[in-house]
């Protein structure tokens, strides 16, 4: 019977592999080569740093990740070493919407925007940036989008200069891996060169990884002008944030905006379906038995006012407030950590319906578009 390590931290693992396996659950932060030493596989999140340190001298054959990113696996030692790495792709692109429609929706009411007049900006078109331009067209927005791996594979006719999206854009969201070097490379691809050639105070969102943003460069931007609103979920020294920055960005959350529970499940789901395929196990169809549901699955809203986008704040807001998220944080942030092991219960928005009274049609169509049930047939 092989030997599985896994984070503890990992929801809905627990008795998944047991009986199959022998699995130790540890902090992920805390593993050590020691705990390696007769262990077959690692299933893991970004905490554990997957390189020569850790895996030198085990027994580990295989590294399943329950996360998109995968930065945190030194993917050329492993092949080195004849170990193969999974991580989970695309696993939490939908919490990583959520968080997004949440930021534009909060900026759009505490900020006095319409989404409707406003250019949104995507660099990375990926699993993820492609549903985040779904739900920002949805709302209205015009939308730029910039992949240079994407346009040479696809053309150009879907997208734009780095160049043209920082003209043109009111907001820039970015999307992208951690590439350090070449020809995508992405490593503080948001610097002050990138800051001095926008020519109109922008709103930056970073939800991908920290060290794609040059913070030192972010907080003059802000100084300068340059930046309106500024609001991150990732930070180049995490757990560790740079208290000058916490007290001059907008919104500041702790690297959870891919912590939905559904996002979790597809994650944990992932990984022991590559556990599974690469060992022989006989569950490569495995998922979670059951999601928790939100204690009350209905929200109540009034469309018969004339604010859409303050409409949408009220509904949205209850099933996700990034403005919760970043309170926390801003009150603790020596709490980093903890407030990721120990993130409160967030479902999606296919978790909820609406009961729309009154509004007119197209409401409910953004509400369908967004994910909810709309339970009301008084739509006028």
């Amino acid at each position: 019977m092989i030997k599985i390590v896994a984070d503890n931290k990992i929801p809905f693992l627990q008795g998944a592999l047991e009986g199959l396996a022998r699995v130790e659950y540890l902090p992920g932060g805390e593993i050590k080569s020691a705990d390696l030493k007769d262990a077959d596989a690692l299933i893991t999140r970004t905490r554990t740093l997957c390189g020569r340190e850790l895996l030198e001298g085990t027994s580990i054959r295989f590294i399943a990740s329950a996360t998109i990113g995968y930065d945190h696996i030194d993917a050329a030692y492993c092949d080195s070493a004849g170990i193969r790495w999974t991580n989970a792709p695309g696993c939490n692109s939908s919490s990583v919407e959520q968080y997004m429609v949440s930021a534009l929706l909060w900026l759009s009411v505490h900020r006095k925007l319409d989404p409707r007049d406003l250019t949104l900006g995507i660099v990375g078109v990926g699993h993820v940036g492609s549903k985040v331009a779904r739900s920002a067209e949805t709302l209205g927005m015009r939308l730029l989008l910039n992949d240079p791996p994407r346009e040479r594979a696809e053309g150009s006719d879907a997208f734009v200069s780095l160049e043209e999206l920082k003209e043109q854009s009111d907001i820039i969201s970015l999307h992208v891996p951690l590439n350090r070097g070449g020809v995508d490379n992405t490593y503080h691809l948001l610097d002050s060169t990138f800051l001095a050639s926008l020519n109109k105070e922008t709103i930056i969102i970073n939800s991908s990884r920290g060290a794609v943003v040059d913070e030192p460069a972010v907080l003059e931007g802000i100084v300068n002008g340059k930046l309106s609103d500024v609001i991150l979920d990732v930070f180049d020294n995490e757990p560790y944030v740079n208290k000058d920055l916490l007290g001059a960005i907008t919104l500041a959350t702790p690297h959870i905006a891919g912590y939905s529970l559904d996002g979790k499940a597809n994650g944990t789901a992932m990984a022991v379906q590559a556990v599974s395929r690469h060992f022989g196990l006989g569950l490569d169809n495995w998922t979670p038995a059951s999601i928790p549901l939100p204690e009350s699955r209905e929200i109540l809203a009034d469309g018969s006012g004339e604010n859409l986008p303050e409409l949408l704040w009220e509904i949205y807001s209850q099933i996700y407030d990034i403005s919760s998220d970043a309170h926390r944080l801003r009150d603790a942030p020596e709490n980093f950590e903890a407030l990721r092991g120990d993130y409160p219960f967030r479902r999606e928005a296919p978790a909820y319906a609406v009961r729309l009274f009154q509004g007119y049609p197209e409401i409910r169509e953004i509400l369908e578009k967004l994910g909810f049930d709309v339970l009301s047939d008084s739509c006028m």
